[in-house]
């Protein structure tokens, strides 16, 4: 007789994303429950959560049902790695909405046929973001090296390995104003608005709780979290196609039309390439564009060349978030 396994308990991972008044865009993974406490510290725990989050044991081709507080029922169903999207046109959302724009639901397994025990008695949260009619802009914010020292400019990428893998959330630090920068832009020149803020990265969604407890702790303004899988690492990319992030962001201006955005990342890798494409593509949306500086004379020297050449938005590469404080109330974004 084969041995009995005890198999993982169920969950869903909602991730916080972004909708409109008739828009519902819902994204998370459906796995099996690894028991990954964020919290752990030493060396051991933190290899043993690092593996459990990149080995993941996905729930496949599942139908799942997204329930609203006004009891309107969405179905959707997860792909061959357990993501699931569920893009439905509807009415009346923002309604659903607190005053901060999130809008919350209920996300379970349909299928009553799972012979699988699962969390929470089949109910996980989620929520949408529905930016206020009257904010003034949106901020669409890197993670890596913008707010978060990870080291992607290091040789062989050795501190951005040493980082995720030995060092747990609660304990990394942003770098130094950047939070309080953020609340600003959130609270814009009246300082009561809510202005919406995007984070956008090019890191796997198996780091997605990792990082959505990074913000949270350090007291980031709450914002849609948007990474890629792990698959698209591994894909040739043809020179002629834009970067995921680039699409990520050009999702986000097309899904709010009359709103601009202030662009934020770091002078490490791409961001300034893309966000001078995406300003040039989009002529009056962007509000301004801030780089972190990196310690690396080379690419600081590129990044300086680039917005010489570019003078149609307000740029600023950023020695200490103070100077992005001051040009950003210069510029009437905050109060």
């Amino acid at each position: 007789m084969a041995p009995f396994i005890k198999k993982d308990k169920l969950q869903i991972i909602a991730f916080q994303t972004y909708g409109t008044n008739k828009h519902l865009y819902a994204r998370g993974r459906a796995l099996e429950d690894e028991e990954i406490d964020l919290s752990e510290k030493g060396f051991l725990s933190l290899l043993w959560n690092t593996y459990k989050r990149f080995e993941t044991d996905e729930i496949r081709n599942t139908p799942l049902t997204i329930a609203l507080p006004d009891k309107r029922v969405i179905g959707g169903r997860t792909d061959n790695e357990g993501y699931y999207l569920i893009d439905e046109t509807s009415e009346n959302l923002r309604h659903l909405a607190n005053v901060e724009g999130w809008l919350s639901y209920r996300i379970s397994y349909s299928d009553t046929a799972l012979k699988r025990e699962i969390l929470h008695q089949n109910q996980f949260p989620g929520e949408v973001l529905i930016p206020s009619k009257n904010a003034d802009f949106g901020v669409i914010s890197d993670i890596d090296d913008t707010i978060l020292h990870t080291g992607v400019v290091s040789s062989l990428k050795w501190r951005v390995i040493l980082n995720t893998v030995f060092r747990n959330a609660i304990h990394r630090k942003p770098l130094e104003g950047a939070a309080d920068f953020y609340h600003l832009l959130h609270q814009g020149k009246s300082g009561k608005k809510a202005n919406p803020i995007f984070y956008v990265s090019h890191s796997p969604w198996n780091l997605y709780r990792y990082l959505e407890l990074f913000l949270r702790t350090n007291n980031f303004p709450k914002g849609p979290i948007i990474l890629r899988r792990m698959s698209s690492f591994s894909y040739r990319k043809s020179k002629s196609l834009k970067p995921q992030k680039q699409k990520e962001i050009v999702n986000i201006l097309e899904t709010y039309p009359n709103l601009r955005f202030i662009l934020i990342g770091d002078s490490g890798e791409r961001d300034a390439d893309i966000y001078i494409d995406i300003a040039q593509s989009y002529p009056n949306r962007i509000a301004a564009i801030y780089l972190q500086s990196v310690p690396d004379r080379k690419r600081m020297m590129r990044v300086s060349e680039l917005f010489e050449k570019y003078r149609g938005t307000p740029t600023l590469v950023v020695q200490k978030n103070e100077e992005a404080i001051a040009h950003a109330r210069q510029n009437g974004f905050i109060h």
